[in-house]
């Protein structure tokens, strides 16, 4: 059976389902990951095969999604297969604290600068906060939430010596389990 061509567009839908899948509804898919977000490579592809759109993907189509991705957002390891971050899943997938670079950043609407200053960075419905390793990357995220969002730079290695555990969420991402606004500093608001 010859395969069909597969365009940039399959790849993005196919990163969303399974962003679904490992995210925030394993269930649905009738997925159990393990403590630490792990999937049998196999038991998604056939999670997805019960899907009309997705009859005919294989494991190259897994591979083809990763190398194509603009950020990286899952990891494949010895035929298994997570998510990296943004988990709204119940319960908690398991992390090793690590020490994070000097400074990371975090980009938030406007309107929500003040409660932070007050009362810290919370994972909100998340397990983690988020937390970029660029402005620009910052930025990015930060213009889901608004059309100019505003950069917070946050003091990661202090607060970490001081306590405040992080996880490496990818290249791109670190994860913390909240951040005091102690170690929170404003930027002014710029075009990334």
């Amino acid at each position: 059976m010859r395969r069909r061509a597969r365009d940039r567009a399959f790849y993005i839908r196919l990163s969303k389902t399974i962003a679904h899948a490992l995210r925030h509804a394993p269930w649905v898919y009738g997925l159990v990951p393990d403590e630490e977000g792990w999937v049998s490579s196999e038991a998604l592809l056939q999670a997805l095969r019960r899907r009309p759109e997705w009859q005919d993907i294989g494991e190259a189509d897994l591979h083809e999604m990763l190398a194509r991705a603009d950020k990286q957002r899952f990891e494949w390891r010895a035929g298994r297969i997570r998510a990296l971050y943004g988990h709204s899943l119940p319960g908690r997938i398991s992390r090793p604290v690590a020490r994070p670079p000097a400074v990371l950043f975090h980009g938030t609407s406007p309107a929500a600068v003040r409660r932070i200053v007050q009362e810290g960075l919370r994972p909100m419905g998340r397990q983690y906060v988020h937390l970029a390793v660029t402005r620009v990357l910052a930025w990015q995220v930060g213009r889901r939430k608004a059309p100019i969002p505003v950069i917070l730079r946050v003091q990661a290695g202090e607060a970490y010596r001081q306590g405040v555990r992080f996880y490496r969420g990818s290249r791109e991402v670190w994860l913390a389990d909240a951040i005091p606004p102690a170690f929170i500093e404003v930027e002014e608001s710029s075009s990334g």
